[in-house]
């Protein structure tokens, strides 16, 4: 049934499965039984960049702008990683100059003190950027993430409405991460899914190449324009 429908979810199939005669199929036992299986509908699941309903404003200042060195500009998103039959969020920060990724954290919730520590990470092993963008999502128009970016003097940024492409660094390093490592990894638990991010990470930064970058790699541009920069 999964096959035939796979945007059906625990209640469809219940009552589908219903209509067939089977006996017992509670909303709450599929579900028990996707969970077990690994079954999951292919379905949308929620926006995170739904904006607050009462969030401050912030101006996009990348449009246009020269970004030519490394800590210029950073970009941070939160995306979601499915695990059997939920999902965990995988913060992520990228510098926009060298496509480096300075820092990422895995939770099993969206707050924003999650993103808080992910940025503070980074700005403890790789120094802070001048502008730090992100798209409208509650989360970054929040007292606690607002008042830490204020703290650090780093100017807030923040994607147009409906324009993900003004995030589009970190956009498409998450699509690359789901399409080629998570898609062909298994993985049970998060410590598990958290080693495996962390290899991408690594071999991402440090060994695959990229054409935008002249095909080098993250880290050569990054740390060749810091001492460029110095």
């Amino acid at each position: 049934m999964h096959v035939e429908e796979p945007a059906y979810g625990a209640r469809k199939i219940a009552k589908a499965l219903a209509a067939e005669g089977v006996e017992g199929a509670t909303r709450s036992r599929v579900a028990r039984l996707m969970g077990l299986m690994g079954v999951r509908p292919q379905c949308p699941l929620p926006s995170l960049s739904g904006p607050a309903a009462h969030r401050p404003g912030f101006p996009y200042l990348l449009a246009g702008k020269d970004i030519a060195f490394p800590n210029q500009v950073w970009s941070v998103d939160i995306t979601y990683v499915q695990l059997g039959g939920r999902h965990m969020y995988l913060t992520a920060v990228i510098d926009w100059h060298s496509r480096y990724v300075v820092g990422w954290r895995l939770s099993d919730t969206m707050r924003a003190r999650e993103v808080v520590a992910c940025c503070r990470a980074a700005y403890a092993a790789h120094g802070t950027p001048s502008i730090q963008n992100s798209d409208q999502g509650s989360v970054f128009s929040s007292g606690e993430y607002v008042s830490m970016l204020e703290g650090e003097h780093i100017t807030q940024s923040m994607d147009g409405r409906r324009r993900w492409v003004d995030n589009v660094v970190v956009e498409r390093w998450f699509r690359t991460l789901k399409s080629e490592c998570l898609r062909n990894e298994e993985y049970e638990t998060p410590a598990q899914l958290e080693a495996i991010i962390g290899r991408f990470v690594e071999r991402y930064n440090h060994v695959r190449i990229h054409q935008a970058l002249g095909y080098d790699t993250p880290a050569s541009w990054y740390y060749s324009g810091l001492g460029a920069a110095a």
